[in-house]
C-alpha cells in the first residue's frame, strides 16, 4: 500500500470526491481544496508528494498556483499533474510550459487517472536506468539522480521530474541522437496521446535553466535532440 500523500485541488465538488475516493482506494493520503488559495495553505501545511491541479480554479486559476510552486524554495520540487478540459495542444503546452509534470483532460478514466500519477511519482524517483544512479558530470553541469540534483557552474538549479529525466539521459549519453519519440518514451512512458511537441516544450525549459550553457543540448533537425559531446 502506498503511502504518498496526494493533494487533489479541483473545484468541481462531485469529480474532487470522486478522484479522492479512488485514490484513497488505492492507499495514498488525500488532502483536498477546491480553489488556489486554499490549495496553496495546504500545500504548506500538508507538504503533499504531488498535486493534482485543474487549471479552471475560480479564485487562484492552475496555472498561477504552478507558477507559485515552482517558486517555492522547499516545494518548488512537487510533482504536479495538471486536470484540464482544455484538450487544444496550446493549452497543454502552457501547462507544461510553467512547469505542471503531467497532464490529464477531462473527461478522465479513474483507471488512467491512477496510471499517471503513479507514473509520475516513479519519476521523482533516483534515475536508475542502465548507466547507474552515479552523478553524471559534463563541463558545467553536475546531475545527481541520488539526491535528484542539478547544479550548473556550482550552483543549485532546479528541475521537475520530467526535466530531470531527459537532462539525465542525454547527458549520460553524450554525442548518441535520440528521436523524440524514444525520449517521449523514456522520460513519459509509451503512451500515444502524448503530443510529440512536449518534448520540445521540455527541452525549451531545459535549456532556459542551463542558461549561458544552453546549447549544451543541440537539435538534430528532423530528428531529435542530443547532448554535446565534451571536448576531447
Amino acid at each position: 500500500m502506498s503511502r504518498e500523500r496526494i493533494l487533489v485541488v479541483e473545484d468541481e465538488g462531485d469529480l474532487r470526491e470522486v478522484v479522492a475516493y479512488n485514490l484513497a482506494r488505492e492507499g495514498f493520503k488525500v488532502v483536498t481544496a477546491a480553489g488556489g488559495a486554499t490549495a496553496l495553505e495546504r500545500l504548506e501545511r500538508e507538504r503533499p508528494d504531488l498535486v493534482l491541479l485543474d487549471l479552471m480554479l475560480p479564485d487562484v486559476d492552475g496555472l498561477e498556483v504552478c507558477r507559485r510552486i515552482r517558486r517555492h524554495p522547499e516545494l518548488g520540487a512537487t510533482p504536479i499533474v495538471m486536470l484540464t478540459a482544455k484538450a487544444e495542444e496550446t493549452d497543454v503546452v502552457l501547462g507544461l510550459g510553467v512547469g505542471a509534470d503531467d497532464y490529464v483532460t477531462k473527461p478522465f478514466g479513474v483507471a488512467e487517472l491512477i496510471a499517471r500519477v503513479k507514473a509520475v511519482l516513479r519519476r521523482v524517483q533516483p534515475a536508475e536506468d542502465e548507466v547507474g544512479p552515479h552523478a553524471v558530470q559534463r563541463g558545467p553541469v553536475r546531475i545527481d539522480p541520488a539526491r535528484h540534483e542539478v547544479t550548473v557552474d556550482g550552483g543549485a538549479v532546479h528541475f521537475t521530474a520530467t526535466e530531470f529525466r531527459l537532462l539525465h539521459y542525454l547527458a549520460a549519453r553524450p554525442g548518441r541522437v535520440f528521436p523524440r519519440d524514444a525520449l517521449l518514451r523514456h522520460a513519459l512512458g509509451d503512451d500515444e496521446s502524448r503530443l510529440d511537441r512536449n518534448i520540445d516544450v521540455h527541452v525549451r525549459a531545459i535549456r532556459h535553466k542551463l542558461g549561458a550553457h544552453r546549447d549544451l543540448i543541440e537539435t538534430v533537425r528532423g530528428v531529435g535532440y542530443r547532448f554535446r559531446d565534451p571536448p576531447r
